[in-house]
């Protein structure tokens, strides 16, 4: 490899809105972050649905996923079937 062309890796800070912190190592030196693995909704386990305008709605409608499989739901598909 080339002398004096590569950046310098070094410990960098990260730091998380939520007051985490942790170290790593990295060229750009501390990073800030909004979002971390410790206050992130997938890895917390606090995963919300926000509905805007009925779109969680109107998926569930769209795949009939808040609906269980009953014989009316089959003569449903049926009839939209036949339209």
């Amino acid at each position: 490899m080339k002398k004096s062309i590569h950046p310098e890796y070094k410990i960098a800070t990260v730091k998380c809105v939520c007051g985490n912190t942790f170290q790593t190592r990295s060229t750009v030196g501390d990073i800030h972050v909004e979002i971390c693995s410790n206050c992130h909704p997938f890895f917390t386990g606090k995963q919300k649905l926000v509905d805007t305008a009925g779109r969680v709605e109107k998926y569930l409608k769209k795949y009939k996923l808040n609906q269980k499989k009953t014989g009316e739901d089959k003569k449903d598909v049926q009839a939209e079937k036949a339209s």
